[in-house]
């Protein structure tokens, strides 16, 4: 599907941006506030993501990949179900919008639409967020395999920012 630059004809190939490019340019204006959950967020979400992985500074050996994949999550433009895959090879991140359905990776996690909305509109500093995450847990809203000891402090250190871009 192909957007149109605001105020230019459909016809002028010149000012034809396809949605991806939309998606993009929006995602990376830091001062933009996005609706959780959409494929727009998702992308904003994997670069504040690969940017605090690219400050931690890991290692050039480190490899990782970790998968947030929605239980009741709908199936998005590029065929795969809202969600995100983020890894780490040979020290470097990139991540991709979108988790296929029995995905796995080194951590999953898989947790509904609506808990990942609750815990994307509180801070780590929040008293309530690991109370609210806990409780997503013992419930089974959202479930976490793999070794979360492997997931680094970028997590953390992007958490904070995705909350303030979240809408």
């Amino acid at each position: 599907m192909m957007m149109h630059a605001s105020g230019n004809s459909p016809g002028s190939t010149a000012q034809r941006i396809t949605e991806e490019e939309h998606v993009m340019t929006t995602a990376n204006d830091v001062h933009a506030k996005i609706r959780q959950g959409t494929e727009e967020w998702f992308y904003m979400a994997g670069s504040v993501i690969v940017q605090a992985i690219e400050d931690a500074g890991v290692s050039p050996s480190e490899n990782f990949s970790l998968v947030e994949r929605y239980t009741d999550g709908t199936v998005m433009s590029n065929g795969l179900v809202q969600g995100i895959r983020i890894e780490i090879i040979d020290g470097r991140p990139s991540f991709r919008v979108g988790a296929q359905e029995n995905e796995s990776a080194d951590v999953t996690v898989e947790v509904t639409a609506a808990a990942a909305r609750k815990l994307n509109a509180l801070h780590n500093s929040s008293p309530d967020y690991e109370a609210v995450r806990t409780a997503f847990l013992n419930t089974g809203e959202m479930r976490v395999t793999g070794d979360v000891a492997k997931i680094g402090s970028w997590l953390d250190a992007a958490h904070d920012p995705i909350v303030d871009r979240t809408t």
